[in-house]
């Protein structure tokens, strides 16, 4: 990684909407230092272990979820939901869109619903078109449930860290020494990131402090996956290995060799399975390390999301891939009892889609409709198009014959790139529903105010002072100029 210095600036990323932004090098931006916290002792590495006896995953599973019961005279366990305040109270009545793409342009649209002739409509549109790093965007991350951070990272080697909320820059983490190949927030209140240096980085969102370092993979780590308690997670990399990470002692807990690199791994909404991808193939395992599926998907996969189905019980597998439609499986209540199924596609792109998320979000209340909630998800492709699909059109059920077609989806919504080549996406909270504040009470609320506040009076503080600092130095020059 360069060791060059950056010059403090704090630029404000509400450009002009409607005009692609020309293309230049991104100008230098604040270092958020990342020290190691000293509150919480950790082991920065793994323990080197011989080959031969190398933990079985199957083995480690439940007695790494079960971590936070023994700590007496170990390093302090970390809980991910330490600082999150009854996470899934609530949902959202509108949601943001962030695109990143290799013309080094960061896209943020944002997303409400109305009511149009007893109907729900979506509408989408920019709120920021802007160059964010020095080299191409290959990973975005929001935080959930409310929260305000937006991450992404880059072949430049720095995860840049934006305030959503307030529309700015808050400064960069250069912990890694290679491109940045992941970055997801497990909690509103952490930031977990992954590079092609083989190691894998938790932050704390509070003061950006590096809690964990996790070394191990022998290469690129190509994804990371935490599990829905916060507790473990796994990881795929060049090296052909899935990799188990205990994060609440921040040290490797299993691996195993699988004997191809994987390109995505993910679990399930229940954590009870998790899907390793690898080129046009995913294979679907239990955590007992059980290899309950393997699909033959008819083209290259790109990405890969679980989502719970609006109508019915169960969980959605939605596949992203180069025959530029995204495909979406049925996965059973008992996945050893029948194999997924196809049940519908997410169709009208025209080149490769690239990348799929979902959100669930609060419907606009209409009298002769029952649902009160529905889940979109959002595709971004090659094409340079940006599209919004609803779930809610998914069948209830299977198709009546093994040999119908499967039902055909059309976005309800659209927002054209004009040919930006789209490489990353993430999908945001906006505001809550009937104005409440994503999941915090009053007095938390007022004290997240109050250091904004804060934060704001002493960045425009600094601005003063480095502008008046800039305006001291010309004239010093100026005054030797003219004494020379």
């Amino acid at each position: 990684m360069s060791s060059k210095s950056y010059k403090i600036s704090r630029p404000d990323i509400n450009h002009k909407l409607h005009k692609k932004v020309k293309l230049a090098a991104s100008p230098p931006r604040q270092s958020i230092k990342t020290k190691t916290a000293q509150s919480k002792p950790i082991s920065n590495a793994i323990p080197a272990q011989p080959k031969s006896r190398a933990a079985p995953l199957s083995k480690k599973f439940h007695n790494s979820a079960q971590v936070d019961q023994d700590t007496k005279g170990k390093a302090k366990a970390l809980s991910l939901h330490e600082d999150d305040d009854n996470p899934h109270s609530y949902l959202p009545s509108s949601f943001k869109i962030i695109a990143g793409s290799y013309e080094k342009l960061l896209y943020g649209l944002e997303g409400t619903l109305s009511v149009e002739d007893s109907t729900h409509k979506v509408n989408i549109k920019p709120i920021f078109i802007f160059p964010a790093h020095m080299s191409y965007i290959r990973a975005v991350a929001a935080s959930p449930n409310g929260g305000k951070w937006l991450a992404t990272g880059s072949g430049d080697e720095i995860i840049k860290v934006w305030d959503l909320r307030r529309r700015r820059e808050i400064g960069g983490l250069m912990q890694h020494e290679g491109s940045i190949t992941h970055l997801s927030f497990p909690s509103r209140s952490h930031l977990l990131s992954a590079s092609e240096d083989g190691t894998l980085c938790l932050f704390h969102a509070r003061d950006w402090a590096v809690l964990r370092s996790l070394k191990g993979h022998k290469g690129r780590v190509n994804s990371v996956a935490v599990h829905p308690s916060g507790k473990v997670a796994l990881s795929v990399g060049k090296d052909r290995t899935l990799r188990m990470w205990d994060l609440m002692r921040g040290k490797g807990s299993a691996s195993t060799k699988i004997y191809k690199e994987g390109e995505l791994v993910r679990w399930s909404l229940q954590g009870n399975l998790f899907i390793v991808q690898a080129n046009s193939t995913l294979d679907l395992y239990s955590t007992e390390m059980t290899l309950l599926h393997t699909i033959t998907h008819p083209s290259r996969i790109h990405s890969i999301q679980f989502s719970k189905r609006v109508n019915g019980e169960g969980e959605l597998l939605l596949v992203a891939a180069e025959d530029k439609k995204v495909t979406i499986y049925d996965i059973p209540s008992d996945p050893k009892e029948r194999p997924l199924s196809v049940i519908a596609e997410l169709t009208g792109h025209e080149n490769r889609v690239k990348a799929v998320d979902t959100l669930s979000i609060a419907l606009p209340r209409i009298s002769s409709e029952k649902s009160t909630s529905t889940t979109l998800a959002t595709t971004i492709s090659s094409d340079g198009k940006i599209r919004v699909f609803d779930l809610a059109d998914v069948p209830a059920g299977l198709p009546s014959s093994p040999n119908d077609p499967p039902v055909q989806l059309s976005a309800v919504s659209e927002y054209d790139t004009k040919g930006t080549r789209l490489t990353c996406m993430a999908m945001a909270d906006g505001e809550a529903a009937d104005g409440l504040i994503a999941s915090v009470n009053g007095k938390r609320k007022r004290v997240e105010d109050e250091e904004e506040v804060e934060s704001d009076e002493e960045d425009d503080q600094e601005q003063e002072q480095s502008e008046e600092d800039e305006v001291a130095e010309e004239e010093e020059e100026a005054e030797k100029e003219d004494e020379e």
